[in-house]
Order: structure tokens, then sequence, then C-alpha cells
């Protein structure tokens, strides 16, 4: 994205040394993103995003070979450079490579601790630092080329996944769940949301607490009804009461025990198949342990 943008590859680094550190790292079985191919890819995108996305990470690199601007902005937030193809292939790949595993059985649940994250890109646009929705191109490749018939979406980033609902609202297959500050970036999801969305705004300054209760009213109740055979995650942890992305009150307690309240519901309706990939989060400290806090109780650490 540039120097000094919040959404860096200082991310991952954060992640890794955190779970080196505490041990946590060794106790998973670890793996390299593939590539998502361009036909997975539109399964949830258009056919001429897919191809602009493409052209411009290939315009950053022959800029780059006659001494022209090797980074593109897309938007006031979000820009590309010649890398950015891949390592969005790679994202959506990771979704998508965990979703085999965990349908084989090989996997239980999965983390995909990814960059870029994905869940405001649409189906025709990218957007608020996405390019590619890793989390509902998962979905839709766990019901087109797994046969699911029901699979669910978790979101509780601080920013509303508008990019996820643009591309499942109103399909009956799949129920979406999410929690988001409100009035906030990218100011959606209070708008007469389609009848499988469950959109949950809460005003600046909600705390932990009062988020769990609207977890236990409002997200349970309509996942047990839904019954879902899969749950994706879009975890984003900007939601933190130390992350100044936004103004939530969450802790790595919260993280853990929503953690635990999609597990339970996994366990009963889906034989545990989870795949949760990293969306927003942009403190490196609060960042690392609420993924550490995520990841133990993905783990049964």
């Amino acid at each position: 994205m540039g120097p000094g943008h919040p959404e860096c590859p200082g991310r991952l680094d954060a992640i890794e040394d955190r779970l080196l550190m505490t041990g946590v790292g060794d106790a998973l079985d670890r793996r390299d993103a593939p590539k998502a191919t361009v036909s997975d890819l539109e399964l949830a995108h258009d056919r001429l995003h897919i191809a602009a996305m493409r052209g411009m990470s290939q315009l950053a690199a022959d800029n780059k070979a006659v001494g022209g601007p090797t980074t593109l902005m897309l938007d006031t937030d979000t820009s590309m450079n010649e890398f950015t193809w891949d390592a969005a292939l790679r994202a959506s790949g990771a979704a998508l490579a965990a979703t085999d595993a965990v349908m084989s059985g090989e996997l239980e649940n999965a983390f995909c601790a990814v960059r870029p994250p994905g869940h405001h890109a649409t189906r025709r646009q990218a957007m608020g630092f996405c390019f590619f929705n890793n989390v509902a191109l998962a979905a839709k490749y766990a019901l087109m080329r797994h046969q699911l018939k029901r699979v669910a979406i978790v979101d509780f980033d601080v920013h509303h996944g508008n990019g996820t609902e643009d591309i499942c609202a109103g399909d009956p297959h799949i129920l979406m769940v999410s929690i988001f500050q409100h009035p906030f970036y990218p100011f959606s999801g209070d708008q007469h949301p389609a009848a499988n969305m469950v959109n949950v705004p809460v005003p600046a300054y909600t705390k932990g607490m009062e988020i769990r209760e609207i977890v236990e009213m409002h997200w349970i109740p309509r996942l047990e009804e839904f019954r879902p055979e899969m749950i994706f995650i879009s975890a984003g942890f900007d939601a933190h009461r130390d992350d100044d992305m936004g103004q939530l009150g969450m802790t790595e307690s919260d993280y853990a025990w929503i953690t635990h309240r999609i597990k339970d519901v996994a366990r009963r309706f889906c034989m545990g198949r989870i795949v949760s990939c990293l969306e927003g989060g942009y403190v490196m400290g609060p960042l690392a342990a609420s993924v550490e806090a995520h990841i133990r109780v993905l783990a049964d650490l």
C-alpha cells in the first residue's frame, strides 16, 4: 500500500513473532498459500474487475521498467503495485485451499493469516485495502465446488463487510451475521439488508460485554435456525479497544469468547468445519495477541 499505510507487511510479521514467542506456532499444521485461479475468482467477481486488477498490477510493473510510478492509487485508501496481483491471488488461494482441507477432513478448521484483506471488495470493485473477497469467494466455492447446501459467514471486523454483503445478499444458501461500528466506513449495512443478512450496527465505544450480549441475542439463534454445514469467519481485530482504526472496546478475551461460541455452533451443526481469514487489525501488539487468542480456541490449545 506504500510507506506509512496501516495495511502493511508488519501485520503478518507481528502475528508470526507472537505465535513463535508463545509456542502456539509449534502446535499448528502450517502451510503456504497457493494461488487462486481466475476461474475460481469468477465465482464471486465480475470478469472485468478481475482483468482490471491484473492489468493494473502489470501496469505498475511496466512503469517500473521505464522509471514511471510504481504505486497506483485506486482510491484515497487503496493502492496497487507490481506484486499486488500475486499477493491477492494467494490470499484468496489460502481461503480456498483451507476450504478443501477442511472439507476433506484433513483439518478440522483453519486460520488464514493473509494480506491483502477482502471483505470490502465487491463483485465489481476494489476498495478499503481489499481487491478480492477471500471469505465470500470461499463460501461460494464451498457451495459450488463441494456441493454444500448452507454455509454461514461471521464478520466481527470493526467495519461493515459491504463487499461480502454485495456478493452474498439474497443467496438463500448463505447466512451472514456481522457486527460493526456505525456510522463508520464504509457507511453501509444499516439500510434494509437482505433476509440472509444479520447486520448489527453498534455505536462507537460499545464494549465487549455488550457485544457478547448481541452475539447471544442476534447471531446464535439465527445460526442455530440456519444449521450451516460450514462456517467462514471474516476475522478483523480492529474492534480491539487499543486499535485506533475504530472506537469499539473489544479485548483478546472477547475474541476468544466469540470464537468459542462460533466453534460450539460448528461442532453441533457442521462437524467443526471452520475457515477463518484475517481482515483488519492495525496496531501490532493488540492484533498479534488477538490472533493468538483466536487461534488457541480454534486449535484447542
